[in-house]
């Protein structure tokens, strides 16, 4: 198991996470209509070429699902109870087709849970970054982490 119990994460404890993803035309595309999504900023080239972006941009939830996904080996691979919520959720750059992004992450607090003895509940903030290192998205992440076993 490569994630991190409850006891193992301190406040300001930072993360630069080794995953990194190029996002692809079809992973856009794709992504946008499993979910239903027909905005043509995300599938229609020709509309998308007349707006102030020129090109299609990568589906933000897409962005965030990858950004979140990133940091999961490093932070709560198996030793995660459940995510509790994400808030805070930006995206101050758009992503393109063939942007490389990596993600970071920062530990903004620890306390036990009240309710679970056996819990933990660590709150994240993580970003993601494209190859110019710029901040493309970032979020705040709530996780009810497992306790160390006895």
């Amino acid at each position: 198991m490569a994630g991190l119990y409850f006891e193992d994460f301190t406040v300001g404890q930072e993360f630069t996470h080794a995953l990194t993803r190029t996002v692809t035309e079809m992973d856009n595309t794709m992504f946008s209509l499993l979910t239903l999504n027909p905005q043509p900023l995300h599938i229609d080239a020709h509309f998308s070429a007349k707006t102030e972006f020129g090109q299609r941009i990568f589906n933000s939830l897409y962005t965030l699902g990858i950004m979140i996904g990133m940091t999961v080996y490093d932070t709560t691979l198996g030793t995660t109870v459940a995510n509790l919520g994400m808030t805070d959720v930006v995206f101050p750059k758009p992503v393109f087709h063939g942007d490389t992004l990596r993600a970071t992450t920062k530990v903004l607090s620890v306390r036990a849970s009240k309710s679970r003895p056996n819990a933990g509940i660590v709150e994240f903030r993580h970003h993601a970054l494209n190859q110019d290192n710029e901040v493309v998205g970032s979020c705040r992440r709530s996780a009810l982490m497992h306790r160390r076993p006895a």
